[in-house]
């Protein structure tokens, strides 16, 4: 998938309005004040991780072009880890709000805007090291908590 495509997807899901129930979208995983958009996957390392440190390296980079255009509209991004949100979830049994909760699962931080009054957040996901990489792109009214 292409930059441009990225940048059509975040803006497709900045002027949509957020569904009442959890669920799918055409593009990820949806829910009251947040859509989350998966914009690339790589294959998974279930079978051979030896290109797992290549693609990791794919994904950041990709991500960072990606920062660079968005970061031409809205300014420079806020740098934000998420590793606090995971302690106070994990540790505490904090309920952290959506769409940070699952995020905080699987991504170690994100680029962060605020633009027309949602957040756009961009991030690479793995859950665990035989999954994919996931280019991760989120649009939301929740402030990060």
């Amino acid at each position: 998938m292409t930059l441009a495509r990225h940048v059509a997807i975040i803006d497709l899901l900045r002027s949509r309005p957020f569904p009442a129930e959890p669920g799918r979208s055409d593009v990820g995983a949806c829910g009251p004040g947040f859509h989350l958009a998966e914009l690339t996957t790589s294959e998974g390392f279930s079978e051979d991780r030896s290109m797992w440190e290549v693609v990791e390296e794919q994904c950041a980079a990709e991500r960072e072009a990606l920062a660079l255009l968005l970061s031409e509209r809205w300014g420079e991004a806020q740098v934000f880890s998420l590793a606090s949100l995971l302690a106070r979830s994990v540790d505490d049994g904090e309920e952290i709000p959506e769409p940070w909760g699952t995020l905080s699962n699987s991504v170690p931080d994100v680029h962060l805007w605020r633009a027309d009054g949602r957040w756009i957040a961009l991030g690479v996901s793995q859950w665990d090291t035989e999954l994919p990489f996931q280019l991760v792109a989120a649009v939301t009214d929740a402030d990060p908590p």
